[in-house]
């Protein structure tokens, strides 16, 4: 997720590329004594009877972030007696901040918390509850160059991240079509705006998330096609984005977890119900995002945050552990992973 007035931030493809490297390397400091806060340091009260939370973002903000900045600005947090400190990733990402503890919870991906899990030293955090209920990426390209699924990206370029499980999945897609993969050109992503990208020819298809980019090319006018990879395979329904928590946090502090998870519900409640006034509030906190764009992605995120599920934040375990399976089959991960671990739903009520 992407856009001009958030160039500055990393993107999702840099943190794929670091988030095992970073599980790591954040394990390893640990174990040689490196100075992290405890998990449950936030957890002591302040102002009376307030309990701290940390919640760190996976990027700037943007439309996948509402809920929480509605919940700030609304008072739900503080009506579950809670002050909850929004912060920025480190560079290398917010998985490694929550799984150290320096984050009590935080903004993750299903496939990140794969990367942890298959690590030799994998941390303690886990999913407590979905943001979105379903995948939102696929492949947009050019109106004109008629690329409307994937085998017809056969003779294009492909704006690759060079990321294994990334390249397997268009592929997939590609063969799963009847295309032939080899005959699809990669080159490097090299963009903070897709848009831009496609207009400037530097490549003909990208791999995007459908709530910016592509609310991107409407607010921009720009003519496109676009493809899910639910679309091709449900094994690509998985869970991205997700709300973590450190383990131990968790485990020592449950009912600040669940307050919450209460709180950040009600304000993803309010954002699918006041879609509108949801995108004021994300701009009056946050005034250098585009208001055209994230009125235009809070308006289609409306319809995704619980979309057919019985409620905010669950998670269906048989899609969960499919895309894992899957994972294994394809020897996508460096440890085989055990397809039900990864998230605790205990703490969504």
């Amino acid at each position: 997720m992407s856009d001009r007035n958030l160039a500055k931030s990393l993107n999702r493809r840099q943190f794929v590329a670091v988030a095992g490297a970073a599980a790591t390397t954040a394990a390893l400091a640990a174990c040689d004594g490196a100075q992290a806060p405890a998990a449950d340091d936030s957890a002591e009260p302040a102002d009376g009877d307030k309990t701290k939370v940390s919640f760190v973002l996976d990027y700037t903000p943007n439309t996948n972030h509402t809920g929480i900045y509605v919940a700030l600005a609304e008072g739900y947090f503080a009506d579950e007696g809670l002050e909850v400190e929004i912060v920025q990733p480190p560079a290398d990402g917010a998985d490694a901040l929550i799984g150290a503890g320096g984050a009590q919870m935080g903004v993750s991906y299903q496939d990140y918390i794969a990367n942890n899990l298959a690590s030799d030293q994998p941390m303690p955090y886990s999913a407590v509850a979905a943001i979105i209920q379903h995948n939102t990426s696929g492949i947009m390209s050019r109106e004109e160059d008629g690329v409307t699924h994937p085998a017809a990206m056969e003779g294009h370029t492909y704006a690759t991240w060079d990321m294994p499980v990334e390249q397997a999945t268009v592929r997939h897609c590609v063969e799963a079509d009847g295309g032939d993969w080899s005959k699809v050109e990669l080159v490097p992503y090299e963009v903070d705006d897709e848009v831009s990208g496609l207009r400037a020819n530097m490549f003909d298809t990208v791999w995007v998330y459908e709530a910016w980019a592509v609310q991107n090319a409407v607010v921009q006018d720009f003519p496109y096609n676009y493809f899910s990879f639910i679309s091709v395979d449900p094994v690509f329904d998985y869970y991205t984005p997700v709300i973590a928590a450190n383990d131990d946090f968790a485990k020592e502090n449950p009912e600040a977890v669940k307050a919450f998870l209460r709180a950040a519900k009600k304000g993803y409640e309010y954002a699918v119900e006041n879609p509108d006034a949801a995108a004021d509030i994300l701009c009056e906190q946050v005034p250098e995002l585009d208001s055209a764009l994230v009125h235009q992605s809070q308006t289609y995120l409306a319809g995704q945050y619980v979309a057919d599920a019985d409620a905010w934040g669950v998670i269906d375990p048989e899609r969960w552990a499919a895309f894992y399976q899957w994972l294994n089959d394809n020897n996508l991960v460096n440890n085989q992973l055990d397809v039900n671990a990864g998230y605790d739903l205990s703490f969504l009520e």
